[in-house]
């Protein structure tokens, strides 16, 4: 019976087959042949779109030349980027497309409450208004308990590109890449004085590790001073492993469940490397500090605190530091490194975030 069943059904789709066939072959040639054309034109125009909306979505690179930026659409950038470029003729600029609502991003960058902590924090300081403060969160004390939640305000007050194409701000958009002349031993030795890092030989290993891996050699020696302290640790001052004095100031490879398996597991990473001194580990682990931010696009201070590149398929969750006032404290101290060294003049270039439907006032 099944059979039977089988062999109808056969014969059912056999009969319209040659129904098909037959009304096709009915039609004149001439109109079958404009009924495939149109098709192909048809798909075509379906291919062209989709790609076209593709592209349109992507995030995209591109050097401004003076007349490449659409004021209409977003406002307020051109006359703060030609004031800079003015005053400093060997700087370029780079206008970074995000291709994402403005809206959109604050609101991922705000409260939620599917995160045990924020994204962003601003100091428990009377120095900040009210208002700075998350209308969620409150008062509630975060991290070691002398940060707040960040309010959507000051969240739209330090990420508006508005308010840091400036001369106090700009640094904040630096592209960290090693820039040959811009970056100096002298330039290194005026932020270093006091500190771990002092010294002419650590100076110079500091720009070699910096063109080696083609990261702004200022830009590794502040975060190393920001991550170690002036007086630097335990690993970046030498730690004896294996009766040899060995150094990690990146601190690779420290993970473990205690402070002493920390140690230890960072300790035998610099062993196995050979870093007997703190140059070769400076000029050895440096690679470290490209891989994991400058690697995936995020190459400005800006962009370490606002995940906002896409070029790791994610967005907002990728960021070096909750300090929402990081990026602006840290800009300010390359900007100083910079005029110390007599280079800021030199050929630097800035990537300038873009997002779509700003409004056209700057956030307060």
């Amino acid at each position: 019976m099944i059979e039977n069943m089988k062999t109808n059904q056969l014969e059912k789709i056999n009969n319209l087959i040659k129904n098909v066939k037959q009304i096709v072959k009915s039609i004149p040639i001439r109109i079958r042949i404009v009924a495939v054309i149109l098709l192909i034109i048809l798909i075509a125009i379906v291919i062209t779109i989709s790609i076209i909306r593709v592209e349109e979505s992507k995030q995209k690179y591109e050097i401004y030349d003076g007349t490449n930026l659409e004021e209409e659409k977003y406002l307020g950038y051109k006359e703060l980027i030609d004031e800079l470029q003015a005053s400093h003729p060997n700087w370029t600029f780079t206008l970074f497309y995000t291709r994402l609502d403005w809206e959109e991003v604050i609101a991922n960058e705000g409260h939620s409450d599917t995160r045990t902590s924020p994204l962003n924090l601003i100091p428990d300081s009377s120095e900040y208004p009210d208002d700075w403060k998350c209308e969620v969160c409150g008062d509630k004390r975060y991290d070691n308990g002398t940060w707040l939640c960040a309010s959507d305000k000051a969240i739209r007050h330090q990420m508006n590109p508005r308010n840091i194409l400036n001369e106090d701000n700009i640094f904040q958009f630096l592209e960290l890449k090693f820039t040959e002349g811009a970056q100096t031993v002298e330039g290194i030795k005026s932020l270093t004085e006091g500190s771990f890092l002092e010294g002419d030989s650590i100076a110079e290993a500091l720009v070699q590790a910096g063109r080696n891996v083609n990261v702004d050699a200022y830009f590794i020696t502040a975060r190393l001073i920001q991550e170690q302290g002036r007086s630097g640790t335990t690993l970046s001052r030498g730690y004896e492993y294996n009766g040899v004095i060995v150094y990690n100031p990146f601190n690779i490879n420290a993970t473990g469940n205690s402070s002493e398996e920390i140690l230890q597991n960072a300790a035998g990473y610099a062993y196995e490397q050979g870093w007997d001194s703190l140059e070769k580990a400076l000029i050895g682990g440096v690679d470290f500090v490209r891989s994991g931010y400058i690697d995936v696009g995020q190459n400005t201070l800006y962009l370490q605190k606002f995940d906002i590149v896409n070029q790791d398929g994610t967005l907002y969750s990728h960021q070096y530091m909750q300090n929402l006032l990081a990026p602006e404290s840290e800009a300010s101290n390359m900007k100083s490194i910079y005029e110390a060294s007599s280079t800021v003049d030199t050929n630097l270039n800035f990537i300038v975030p873009l997002y779509e439907n700003m409004p056209e006032e700057v956030s307060e």
